[in-house]
């Protein structure tokens, strides 16, 4: 909420830190160009996440790998984002927001460049593990970061620039590594990947504002009271274990149609694979019309019809005809943006105290489902083909549906 009278700089603090306290902001709205590097941002973060998922076929060839190793690749980066969510979430309250960002970004850049010089299967999982501790630095920091310096419509507009960018930057990781790997091969491919996010820190130092509400939270000890009472609330704990079926779902399914994709009767190259990852794009449309949405019908009623959505889209994808498949990864794909939007507006609404704290927990379990989605679904597929696969991926979302129905407690509109 915004105040129309003046403050004492002593009361204005951090949405992510751990008393309570009402939050004052008075930060300009924001430029055209904030609106696109926050959006930038987003991309970023996830432009090497699943990048690697274009080639897996080609990855098996190279390493002599299995369905379930080479599915591991996206999951050493999944796990490796599980494991750092919460703590970046505290480490960005003590040292503060833009700086880490960069720094994350800049990261990145590192393993991804490594990844080309790779000999072996076990050597890319290396590299990919320490592109997902980069992650959450952008991920979870970027939230805490708009949240604290801006408010009401203007927040709101630049999380849908935030979370279109997070969209754009899954499909754009795809899409460029499957068609480097066709001109110039995948090693060398990796190398302009890791030029991509080094040019993408650089122009976030460039461009971002610094911080102007920020207030360091640095006792520890507070953190963790804070951690203390987050993995016992009800809402921070259904929230995540909703989100450890959705990414389970979307790792699972984006992993494993790959597979499925390259063989007969299909029998996709790798440029033809990261064209289908345009379904992705839907989600820069989706995003938008779901936060109005969730505003009007509450995040609990939504998050309820997005999983059966996604259900039925991963169904659809068992027709024989590739535009079958191609129309059940876009259903499946809009469920789960959907339901992950609603699902950070849950926490949003119903926690008022460590926010960045509660994200960052909320994102550890989303990505500790998407790393067991990336393992389980590998031997799915190993023992049955997509079939089994499909069949998983609706078990999962079952779950997720029996969690939205019983455990989502409706917002009353008050508290929205």
């Amino acid at each position: 909420m915004t105040s129309n009278h003046k403050k004492s700089p002593l009361t204005r603090h951090s949405s992510s830190t751990y008393p309570s306290a009402r939050v004052v902001h008075a930060s300009p709205a924001p430029s055209l160009m904030v609106k696109i590097i926050i959006g930038m941002i987003g991309a970023f973060a996830f432009l090497q996440v699943y990048s690697i998922q274009a080639i897996l076929p080609i990855m098996m060839q190279a390493f002599s790998a299995t369905e379930t190793q080479v599915g591991m690749t996206v999951g050493a980066t999944v796990i490796a984002i599980a494991i750092m969510s919460p703590f970046m979430g505290m480490l960005s309250d003590a040292v503060g927001r833009k700086n880490l960002i960069i720094a994350s970004i800049a990261f990145m850049a590192m393993p991804t460049l490594m990844i080309g010089f790779s000999q072996s299967l076990s050597s890319v999982m290396m590299w990919r593990f320490l592109q997902g501790l980069a992650v959450p630095g952008i991920t979870v920091v970027t939230i805490a970061y708009v949240g604290e310096e801006y408010a009401g419509k203007d927040m709101a507009k630049l999380m849908s620039f935030y979370v279109s960018g997070t969209v754009l930057g899954g499909f754009l990781g795809r899409f460029i590594l499957g068609h480097l790997e066709e001109v110039i091969g995948w090693q060398q491919g990796f190398a302009v990947m890791g030029g991509l996010t080094l040019l993408g820190a650089l122009l976030v130092w460039w461009q971002l504002p610094h911080s102007q509400h920020f207030h360091a939270n640095p006792h520890f000890s507070a953190g963790l009271r804070m951690l203390n009472q987050h993995v016992r609330n009800r809402y921070v704990v259904t929230a995540g274990l909703l989100g450890a079926c959705v990414l389970f779902s979307l790792v699972g399914c984006f992993t494993y149609v790959n597979l499925h994709l390259a063989a007969p009767p299909y029998g996709l190259s790798s440029a033809a694979l990261a064209n289908i990852f345009a379904v992705y794009l839907i989600g820069v449309v989706v995003t938008p019309i779901a936060s109005n949405l969730i505003a009007k019908f509450g995040a609990a009623r939504m998050v309820r019809v997005a999983v059966m959505i996604s259900m039925l889209g991963v169904v659809i994808t068992l027709g024989a005809p590739l535009a079958w498949v191609i129309v059940g990864l876009a259903i499946m794909s809009t469920g789960v943006f959907i339901t992950q939007s609603a699902t950070i507006t849950y926490i949003a609404v119903n926690v008022k105290e460590g926010r960045s704290l509660a994200s960052g927990l909320y994102y550890m379990a989303y990505y500790i489902g998407g790393s067991v989605g990336a393992w389980a679904c590998g031997l799915a597929y190993t023992h049955g083909k997509w079939g089994l696969t499909v069949l998983s991926l609706v078990g999962v979302q079952l779950i997720a549906l029996l969690i939205a129905l019983f455990g989502l407690i409706k917002t009353p509109l008050k508290s929205r």
